[in-house]
C-alpha cells in the first residue's frame, strides 16, 4: 500500500479506523517525528516518553478533537509534516511536566536563521517546512515591499539581520524592528491559524547575529487580539459545520417517511430489487419492479451494480441535480454501494460531495466522515 494513496485517503482511513492504514502510516508518521525529537530532547530516557506511549496518546488526542488539528492543516504542508509538528506540542507539553522547563516552549529554534525550524533530518519533511515559510511570506502581500523583502529573506532565504540591512540600505536597527512587527503580525498568527496551540508555544527565537544570545519575544497586544479573531472565527465555523452536519444526516434505519420524503437506495439497472434497501424500497416505499433508475413513488434509484465507482458517478450527479429541481422534497440518502455490490464508504461517499451543498439532501453519518 505505500506510496500509492494521497494524503486526503490516508486522512481519510485515519478517520474511518481503517487498521491497514492507521499502522502503515500514523505510526510511521510519529516514527519520523519521535526520530528528530528524540535526538534533540532524549526522550527514550525520559519516564513516559517512549516511542509508543507518545504515539497512542497523539491518536487519542487526535480521535477526541475529530481530526480536526489534522483536517484544517496547512494547504501547503504535507501530512507528514503536520503530523510532526503536532507531535513536537505533544513532546513539549510532556517535557514541561517532566523538567519544569520553559525552554522548549518555541515553535521556531536553531543557533541563526540559517537553522530555522527543527533539526530536521528528513529532506522532505524539511521541504515541507520551507514551502510553509514561503507561505507565510505570500501572506504579507497586505504590506509593503520592502516588509515583503525582509521577512521572506530572512525565513526563507537565511540571511540574517546585517545582511538584509546592507542589501536594502537600511540601518540594522530598522531591520530588527521591522521584522519583529512582521513576526507579531504575520509570522505568529499563521501558526495560531493553523495549529490552535497555546499562546506560549508560538514564541520565536530568532538571532540576528550569529553570536548573540537568543531572545525571547513575546506577542503583542495587537497581535493577541487577532489571534482571538482568529480562534473565534474558527469555532464558529466548526459550530456551524456541526450542525449543518446534524441537520442533514439521514437517520441510520429509516422505517417510514414524512410527507414530501424520499428514501434513495442503490440499485442495479435492471430494476430486481430484490435484497438490503433495494427491497424495503419495492416493499415500503414504492419502488418498481423493472425500475432500476430514478424517481419511484417516494423512493429513488442509484444503479450500483453495474462496474466500478466511475459508473456510479453520473448516476448520483443526475441524483443530485434532480433534488436541486426538487427543492420540496426532501431525499435520505442511504449508504448506497456499501451493501450487496460491494464498495466501501470511502469509495462511495466522495461522489456525493456536491451533494453536502444541497439543503434537501440529508447524507448518511457514515458518509459525513469522509466528506466533512
Amino acid at each position: 500500500m505505500k506510496g500509492g494513496l494521497t494524503d486526503d485517503e490516508i486522512l481519510q482511513g485515519f478517520i474511518g479506523y481503517d487498521d491497514e492504514i492507521t499502522k502503515e502510516y500514523f505510526y510511521d508518521y510519529c516514527g519520523v517525528a519521535y526520530a528528530i525529537y528524540n535526538n534533540r530532547y532524549g526522550l527514550n530516557n525520559k519516564r513516559g516518553m517512549d516511542f509508543y506511549s507518545l504515539a497512542h496518546e497523539y491518536y487519542i488526542y487526535l480521535d477526541k478533537h475529530g481530526w480536526r488539528p489534522l483536517i484544517d492543516r496547512s494547504p501547503t504542508a504535507t501530512l507528514k509534516t503536520w503530523m510532526a509538528n503536532g507531535f513536537r506540542y505533544l513532546v513539549l507539553d510532556k517535557l514541561k511536566e517532566i523538567e519544569k522547563e520553559h525552554k522548549y516552549t518555541t515553535v521556531l529554534e536553531g543557533a541563526n536563521t540559517r537553522n530555522l525550524v527543527f533539526n530536521v533530518v528528513d529532506i522532505n519533511y524539511k521541504r515541507d517546512v520551507n514551502s510553509m515559510l514561503n507561505d507565510i511570506c505570500s501572506r504579507s502581500g497586505m504590506l509593503d515591499e520592502k516588509s515583503t523583502m525582509i521577512l521572506r529573506m530572512i525565513l526563507v532565504d537565511g540571511y540574517k539581520g546585517k545582511e538584509v540591512a546592507e542589501k536594502l540600505h537600511i540601518s540594522p536597527s530598522a531591520v530588527s524592528q521591522r521584522y519583529r512587527q512582521l513576526m507579531d503580525t504575520v509570522v505568529k498568527p499563521y501558526f495560531m491559524e493553523y495549529y490552535e496551540a497555546p499562546v506560549e508555544h508560538v514564541m520565536c527565537e530568532i538571532a540576528y547575529e550569529e553570536k548573540r544570545p537568543l531572545k525571547l519575544y513575546s506577542l503583542s497586544s495587537e497581535a493577541l487580539e487577532r489571534i482571538s479573531d482568529i480562534r473565534k472565527k474558527q469555532r464558529e465555523r466548526r459550530q456551524f459545520m456541526e450542525e449543518y452536519i446534524k441537520n442533514h444526516t439521514a437517520p441510520a434505519l429509516i422505517n417510514k417517511l414524512a410527507d414530501g420524503e424520499i428514501f434513495v437506495f442503490g440499485s442495479n439497472l435492471e430494476g430486481m430489487h430484490g435484497g438490503g434497501a433495494a427491497y424495503q424500497a419495492m416493499e415500503q416505499f414504492g419502488a418498481i419492479l423493472g425500475q432500476g433508475v430514478g424517481l419511484q413513488g417516494s423512493s429513488y434509484a442509484i444503479p450500483t451494480m453495474q462496474g466500478g465507482v466511475e459508473t456510479i458517478a453520473p448516476y448520483v450527479d443526475e441524483f443530485i441535480e434532480f433534488a436541486k429541481a426538487n427543492p420540496k422534497l426532501k431525499f435520505l440518502v442511504t449508504a448506497i454501494g456499501c451493501g450487496i455490490a460491494g464498495f466501501s464508504h470511502q469509495e462511495i461517499a466522495p461522489l456525493f460531495a456536491k451533494a453536502t451543498k444541497v439543503d434537501n439532501i440529508l447524507l448518511p453519518e457514515v458518509f459525513w466522515r469522509y466528506l466533512k
